[in-house]
Parts: structure tokens; C-alpha cells; sequence
């Protein structure tokens, strides 16, 4: 791994649980106070980080100027926001927007109009990988290589999760889902909460991600099954169809290997990428 690849790590440190860092945080992530003083100061320098009282660093400015070009360019939100809107006000129903990299599947856009039902996601929060319809729906999309990889590094947490309790048995329920072109979950990751997902590509197929539906168990009941299942799935083919369109552009590339979920040590990260 280069000093660069570490140096980015440092970011890894930063978490729901962990606002700020100080020196000492990289120096035990396996740093040397000279070399771990010159990662921030790097950091800092770029804008990535900033400094806060008591010796603390923060996320710098220079991701918020980064977050507003991503919501600028990347394909996956600009044609998704119109579609989701046009489902959401017709239908009232909640709706959001999942990406993912390495092994984190997040929230990239939401639009929450049923009032009733809390608003638990947000833009850029990290969920569970293999529980709810936003993961399962892009898990079921990955290649066979990412797949195996995934099984090997991941693979008390898919028995966990109820995907199979070995290779053959996730790869079948992982084929399951692809076939169908979506995914029900029912509690899996807020309780009574039914999610209901479909996937979303580029142009050469690869998932980028997934659409899901939000809503209450009573609400899946009345509405009926059918009915949700073809909407999720033409909101996920309109908007597929609209990254594919894109005239002269080609869609952003994602880094889709899933990595082994790690603590964030420098020289352990080596063993991944």
C-alpha cells in the first residue's frame, strides 16, 4: 500500500460514533506521531480535514464542494430525481434513492412525503449490507466473482442475515432475486417498515445501485403486492433508461469489488485492494 493509499485512510476513521479525530487516533490506527502529523497536515492542506479546538480535526470544507459536484454529475442522482419525485407525488409514498461502494450501501437521495412513518434514512448514512431491500437489491447484482469474495470475507454475517449458510445456497438465493427483478423485506432494518427495491443500471448493465419503496406493513397490505411490485420496477427501468440515454456521455464508474470489512488500520488495508 502507498503512503497515499494510507494517508486516505485516515479518512476511514471518521464515523456515526466518531465526529473528529486527533493525533493520537491515527497514531493507533499504526502511524508514527511524524508520519501521522503529516497525513493531517496533508489532509488539512487540501481542505479534507480542519482543525477544531482541544487539538480535534474534522471533515473539511472542501467535501462539502465535492458533495455539491456529485449531486452535479453523478448519473445516478441527476436522472433519478425527477422519476422519484413524479412516483412519489402521484403515489405518496416514500422512496429512496441507495448507492454503494466497497462494503457500504447507503442512502443517496430520499423523498419522504407519508408523514406518518419517521424519517430513519438520510442522504450519505451507511445501512446494513445484507439486510433490507436497498442491499439485498444490489447484492443480487453483483458479479459471481464479487459474490465469492463476498461470501468469503462476509460470510457469518450473510448466515446472519438468512442469505444461505454456504456458497452454493447464497449464490442460489442471490440468483432468486435477480431473476425476479426486485425485493420485498419486511422489518429488516426499521421495525414494521416494508421495503420494497429494484435495481438500477448504467448503460453497460452494471448496478449502480437501487430504488426502493418505503412503507408501512399496513399500508403493503392494502395496496397489494402487484400493484407496488410493477411500479418499483418501471421507476427502476425509467430511470436506467435515462442513464443509458445520456447523449455523448459516458456513466460514472463505480468501484463495485466489495472489500472485507476491516478496522481502520493502515497496514491491515493492505491485504484488501
Amino acid at each position: 500500500m502507498s503512503s497515499l493509499d494510507k494517508m486516505l485512510k485516515v479518512l476511514d476513521l471518521f464515523g456515526e460514533d466518531r465526529m473528529s479525530i486527533q493525533l493520537e487516533d491515527v497514531q493507533a490506527a499504526g502511524a508514527s506521531r511524524a508520519t501521522a502529523y503529516r497525513y493531517i497536515q496533508s489532509l488539512c492542506d487540501s481542505g479534507l480535514l480542519a482543525p477544531t479546538t482541544g487539538g480535534s480535526y474534522v471533515l473539511g470544507p472542501r467535501i462539502i464542494e465535492l458533495d455539491r459536484l456529485v449531486r452535479r454529475a453523478d448519473p445516478l442522482l441527476t436522472r433519478a430525481g425527477g422519476p422519484m419525485r413524479d412516483v412519489s407525488a402521484r403515489l405518496g409514498i416514500n422512496v429512496m434513492l441507495c448507492s454503494y461502494y466497497g462494503d457500504k450501501v447507503m442512502c443517496a437521495d430520499i423523498v419522504w412525503p407519508e408523514r406518518s412513518v419517521p424519517e430513519y434514512y438520510e442522504r450519505g448514512r451507511p445501512m446494513p449490507m445484507f439486510r433490507g431491500a436497498m442491499a439485498k437489491t444490489i447484492l443480487a447484482h453483483l458479479t459471481p466473482y464479487q459474490l465469492r469474495n463476498i461470501m468469503l470475507w462476509h460470510g457469518e454475517l450473510v448466515r446472519e442475515a438468512g442469505l444461505g449458510e454456504n456458497w452454493e445456497q447464497f449464490r442460489s438465493n442471490m440468483s432468486r432475486l435477480r431473476r425476479d427483478g426486485y425485493c420485498i423485506t419486511r422489518g429488516e432494518v426499521i421495525p414494521d417498515l416494508v421495503g420494497i427495491g429494484a435495481p438500477v443500471f448504467d448503460a453497460e448493465r452494471r448496478v449502480l445501485g437501487s430504488v426502493v419503496f418505503a412503507l408501512p406493513e399496513a399500508r403493503f397490505q392494502s395496496a397489494g403486492k402487484e400493484e407496488l411490485v410493477t411500479e418499483i420496477k418501471t421507476l427502476a427501468a425509467r430511470i436506467t433508461s435515462a442513464i443509458a440515454g445520456e447523449a455523448g456521455v459516458r456513466p460514472a464508474q463505480r468501484a463495485a469489488r466489495p472489500r472485507k470489512i476491516r478496522s481502520p488500520v493502515p497496514e491491515d488495508a493492505s491485504s484488501v485492494e
